[in-house]
């Protein structure tokens, strides 16, 4: 499928713990196409967890296939493993996971660093990226100088900095009110719809129905998908 960015075929993953096998994922057959906001939900023990480290590249499924923008990820080296976690995802996480003390524009470099990107390249791309996403005048702060809301769009900036094919987020709007929470994901929408890019989020929270083109619940280690919203897959 020439649109799929990832195709899951009966993914399955199973730890030893003292003894006793848990299966945290169950056979999970999914395809997300170029373009698409998917969100992921349900409680603590579902798998939505494991799930997300496996399309992350930060963990290895026990049986089934991952496909990766047509590759097989099993068949990947650790540096081809490493060079799509820095190039081809951009991860957004409910702690921000910035540094503390470093400003906006070195917090979004970090990928471009480790990329290899040259020291001028990188302070444009970062500081585009953070003028796309609302942040012009906070180049220079510091994570304890921004508001949740700010902090988290600097985690966004620095997911996007790269162009990555997709955003993984995992519970963004975790620690933010209710009114900072809708223009994140109203940001996240606007990213995809713009952009192109997939969003992939594990979230607690209902308000994502409204963006989201396609919403699974995750139920013992399997998906199932939900009744698909209108308002999100009419944008």
């Amino acid at each position: 499928m020439s649109d799929a960015v990832i195709q899951l075929r009966d993914l399955r993953r199973q730890y030893d713990m003292g003894g006793e096998i848990i299966h945290a994922l169950r056979g999970v057959s999914l395809t997300i196409r170029r373009n698409e906001y998917v969100a992921i939900m349900g409680p603590s023990g579902s798998g939505k967890s494991t799930l997300m480290n496996l399309l992350g590249c930060l963990d290895t499924p026990s049986s089934g296939r991952y496909e990766f923008n047509g590759r097989d990820v099993s068949a990947m080296s650790d540096d081809e493993l490493a060079a799509i976690r820095n190039r081809e995802i951009g991860f957004v996480f409910q702690t921000f996971n910035l540094l503390p003390r470093a400003d906006s524009l070195r917090n979004v470099e970090l990928p471009l660093v480790y990329a290899g990107i040259d020291s001028e390249t990188r302070r444009e791309r970062a500081a585009h990226v953070l003028r796309e996403v609302g942040l012009g005048d906070r180049l220079y702060h510091k994570p304890n100088e921004l508001s949740g809301g700010q902090r988290q769009r600097v985690a966004i900036a620095r997911a996007l900095v790269n162009d990555p094919s997709i955003i993984l987020a995992d519970e963004p709007t975790g620690t933010l009110d209710a009114e900072t929470a809708a223009a994140v994901l109203e940001l996240l929408d606007t990213l995809v719809r713009e952009s192109g890019k997939t969003v992939i989020m594990v979230t607690h929270s209902r308000e994502v129905v409204g963006v989201a083109d396609r919403i699974f619940a995750a139920e013992r280690g399997q998906l199932v998908e939900q009744t698909a919203p209108t308002s999100g897959a009419a944008r």
